[in-house]
């Protein structure tokens, strides 16, 4: 059956499965709208308001449901409006297919209308990119570019894709997807090595991340954790895997980390760690992180396994089934002079740390409280989403969608709008009215497609993490960082078509909250928080974890 290259693209993504696509129309794409209309029957599409927006829903989808989302745009500007948010999968390995359309190849190289080289500029930023010269090989390329963002370490994939390409006929032929690349299983070696490391050990500790969501090894670690002794710590890019509330979890460690958390990793004899980077925000000085424990590092990508930090053991394996197999090759074991250790840090959390009147943690665990465990909660980037990581109170995996590695500020509307279209259920975005005022123009989209989502502002009139910095470590220099700005948020929301509140104090924030609950379609809702609020404790600049900023120097140095 011979189509044409857009109607041959169409139907390969239904092959794929792929039932929505975030995008936006443009002159080189067309004939991909058009074959969309005419041979789209199963897939949704959603116009964001701008390219960023439809990357970062993408991305949201692709979190909340495992699956791979897929963004639309045209060349030039809308080719380069869609970096930001490939980027961002890509220091979060979340699978991605970014489609873009390009002027006609005769013209290419010759700097015609919006023409841009987004391959070459998308290089450094994909997992792989794909520009389609030829109308015989479209249809293997998309199916091989759906396998390459699956496989192994997840990640996004471009595929560029001229307007001459797209209206050239071809003879097409349905196939089932390709099946994903196997990963390498640990040999027994390395199995009895690790088992026999955990033996010798008197404190055991699991630090687990991103890798070990994806990977879908909550019950395992919980049962390698309850067997071997060992607690449990996570990079934010682990967390919502283990419920919040499970005993041997101590929550989110590193920069913004639990206070616990991070002193146990640092005080352990062993550390495990499963499906994590070692970034500079999990270890600070890394010629000083850690330095007592062994190191067993186990991961999916094997450029990751000493990048950072030396490990005793390394090894690149499917990361279930050596979770699964170390735990039925050890012996259990209890570790009394560990648990009272452990005892003894969350006692001192407690003491200095757990404030239930400070507004930020009042807000997030009434949040919790009063939601679905399956209600997606996404974050934009600064103080609110520190707050957001140590304090909400997670139940289901996949409920925690936040930009980690590239910290990108705007990334919140587009990605809440993603995750609740993909996982069908209600969103909550937590942002700031720094972040909130980079993706504002994407509450047009969601007031379009009546997206349940709930939008709460951490309006504090600040850039408040740069602010917490300059009040700590530069003499309270507040150099560009008191925006101050005197939108009107609720109008603003009211004038998009959406349902706006505003709220000065705990109180007034539960009621505007539960009437959100109560109403059909996006709610923004305006909260006043102390523009000297901190996220705290905190991991001073090539610092170490013995020496975190608490609460009482934060309080000295505001004197």
């Amino acid at each position: 059956m011979k189509l044409k290259g857009a109607q041959i693209l169409i139907k390969t993504l239904k092959e794929q499965g792929v039932s929505c696509i975030f995008g936006y129309p443009g002159a080189t794409v067309i004939d991909i709208y058009d074959a969309l209309m005419n041979d789209g029957d199963g897939i949704e599409h959603i116009l964001t308001a701008d390219e960023q927006g439809a990357a970062s829903a993408a991305d949201g989808y692709a979190r909340a449901t495992g699956r791979v989302g897929v963004a639309l745009a045209t060349s030039g500007p809308g080719a380069t409006n869609l970096v930001t948010g490939i980027a961002t999968a890509f220091m979060d390995s979340i699978p991605m297919i970014a489609i873009t359309g390009n002027v006609k190849s005769s013209l290419i190289g010759r700097d015609a209308f919006q023409e841009i080289d987004i391959t070459g500029i998308t290089i450094p930023i994909t997992k792989h990119n794909f520009f389609v010269d030829r109308i015989d090989k479209l249809e293997e390329t998309i199916r091989k570019a759906f396998q390459i963002a699956q496989s192994g370490r997840p990640g996004p994939v471009l595929i560029d894709i001229p307007q001459d390409i797209q209206q050239a006929e071809y003879e097409y032929e349905a196939k089932e997807p390709y099946a994903l690349e196997e990963i390498i299983k640990a040999s027994d070696e390395d199995i009895k090595k690790a088992a026999d490391m955990i033996c010798e050990a008197k404190r055991p500790y699991i630090y687990f991340g991103g890798g070990a969501l994806r990977a879908d090894i909550g019950t395992e670690l919980m049962a390698l954790s309850d067997k071997s002794g060992a607690y449990l710590g996570c990079s934010m890019m682990g967390l919502s895997l283990i419920p919040t509330d499970y005993p041997r979890f101590l929550g989110m460690q590193g920069m913004h980390g639990h206070f616990a958390a991070s002193v146990a990793l640092a005080k352990s004899d062993l550390l495990i760690a499963v499906g994590v980077r070692f970034s500079d925000r999990a270890t600070g000085n890394t010629d000083r992180f850690a330095l007592n424990p062994r190191k067993i590092h186990i991961d999916c990508d094997r450029t990751e396994i000493g990048k950072n930090v030396n490990v005793d053991l390394g090894v690149q394996c499917d990361i279930k089934d050596f979770i699964v197999r170390l735990t039925e090759a050890i012996e259990e074991k209890k570790l009394p002079e560990w648990d009272e250790r452990i005892a003894s840090l969350l006692e001192r959390e407690t003491d200095a740390y757990d404030d239930k009147d400070f507004l930020p943690r009042a807000v997030l665990e009434f949040i919790a409280d009063n939601s679905e465990a399956d209600t997606r909660l996404v974050t934009d980037v600064g103080q609110h989403q520190m707050w957001s990581a140590q304090f909400f109170k997670f139940r289901q995996k996949r409920t925690w969608i936040s930009s980690g590695g590239l910290g990108t500020m705007g990334f919140g509307m587009g990605a809440a709008i993603g995750a609740s279209i993909g996982s069908k259920k209600p969103s909550v975005l937590i942002t700031g009215d720094g972040s909130f005022g980079m993706d504002l123009n994407e509450l047009a989209t969601a007031v379009t497609y009546n997206v349940p989502l709930i939008i709460v502002i951490f309006n504090n009139r600040v850039l408040g993490m740069v602010r917490q910095w300059q009040t700590l470590f530069y003499d309270k220099h507040y150099s560009g960082t008191e925006i101050n700005r005197k939108t009107d948020f609720k109008a603003l929301a009211e004038a998009f078509g959406a349902k706006g509140y505003k709220a000065d104090n705990i109180d007034e924030f539960k009621s505007a909250f539960l009437n959100a609950q109560k109403t059909d379609g996006p709610c923004v809702i305006d909260l006043a928080v102390d523009e000297d609020a901190m996220v705290l404790p905190m991991l001073r600049p090539g610092g170490t974890f013995d020496n975190l900023v608490t609460w009482k120097e934060a309080e000295e140095n505001d004197q």
